[in-house]
């Protein structure tokens, strides 16, 4: 979020709200007693808070709404259910998956591992409970487009890997990039971040980790594209510096350009107030920078569905505008 300065326009997962946008979201949550879903369900199709494939960003704005809350620029409604979103929290008894089962074998000697998307509830539920466990950031939810991953060697659960949205700014990033501030607002949503990576304590495997991030790394682009409509042209994630060198992106050719500046997305007085973290990125395809500094608004993900839209348009009245000119040309032959 920038500022929730009075009369000011505030950022929040990625969105600038205006005053009169904030205010709009007041009335609508005085208007009626509405849950929480239903109220960023209207406000996405209110303002036209959509992804690449036309959806609603309704997750998005429910983090929104949470964090304008908690920024004192309005009241939600009470949450009608335990965890705030109407459905009942998972359960939380272990999973035999998670049983320790040590493994040390060097990596170019498992032939059978395998990166497995998630997608089934059960997926979910053990992705949440082995960062729970075992990741020293634990688990939270992520709001907007996002990809996670279960790493397997066989039918052994190794590890696991998420992807989301990147971060709105980030000096030595940004610097190394080269893009202005309408060119980061116009394409960050072709950065994304990879902002969980773990390899279950038991498993002590030389190379592993390198290896699991090529292997991601490979198919992120075409997962990304059959489920959100575009393609991702560069990679970044931190490592908490000192505490880790980042070993593993070093190996799998990610490239340090930085460090944060550890403000954290909501601290409004530049002061320093979490650990700094290394910055690492890896670059998706060789133009990553020409493709991110470029002013073509096609790039843009609300640009990919009125590109679609004119596609049917123009589908349906080519044929008619074809007629119309084949006959007032024969007509004029005529006379």
């Amino acid at each position: 979020m920038s500022t929730t300065r009075p009369g000011a326009s505030a950022r929040f997962c990625g969105r600038d709200f205006s005053p009169a946008e904030l205010e709009r979201i007041r009335c609508l949550i005085a208007q009626a007693n509405t849950w929480r879903s239903q109220l960023a369900r209207q406000v996405c199709q209110e303002f036209g808070w959509r992804n690449a494939q036309g959806q609603l960003k309704e997750m998005s704005c429910k983090v929104a709404l949470l964090r304008m809350e908690r920024a004192g620029l309005l009241v939600l409604p009470a949450p009608r259910g335990r965890n705030g979103n109407g459905k009942k929290a998972a359960p939380t008894q272990p999973l035999s998956a998670l049983a320790p089962a040590p493994l040390t074998l060097p990596a170019h000697h498992l032939h059978a591992l395998r990166l497995q998307l998630v997608r089934s509830p059960r997926e979910r539920l053990l992705y949440r409970q082995m960062m729970i466990a075992h990741h020293y950031l634990g688990y939270y939810p992520m709001p907007g487009a996002q990809l996670r991953y279960l790493l397997y060697h066989s039918a052994q659960l190794l590890g696991g890997l998420g992807f989301g949205a990147s971060a709105w700014s980030l000096a030595d990033r940004d610097r190394f990039i080269g893009w202005s501030g309408p060119q980061r607002q116009r394409n960050l949503h072709l950065v994304l971040n990879n902002h969980r990576f773990l390899l279950l304590p038991w498993v002590r495997s030389p190379n592993l980790a390198s290896r699991a991030l090529g292997g991601v790394c490979r198919r992120l682009g075409a997962d990304w594209l059959d489920h959100y409509g575009y393609r991702p042209v560069l990679l970044e994630t931190f490592v908490q510096w000192p505490r880790f060198s980042g070993t593993a992106y070093r190996a799998a050719n990610w490239v340090r350009v930085g460090l944060t500046k550890g403000r954290g997305k909501l601290e409004k007085h530049h002061q320093t107030v979490l650990p700094q973290k290394a910055i690492f990125l890896y670059p998706l395809r060789p133009d990553f920078k020409t493709v991110l500094t470029r002013c073509d608004p096609a790039s843009s993900p609300n640009m990919y569905v009125i590109m679609l839209l004119s596609k049917v348009v123009l589908g349906h009245f080519l044929p008619i505008l074809g007629r119309f000119s084949h006959s007032f040309l024969h007509a004029h032959e005529l006379s």
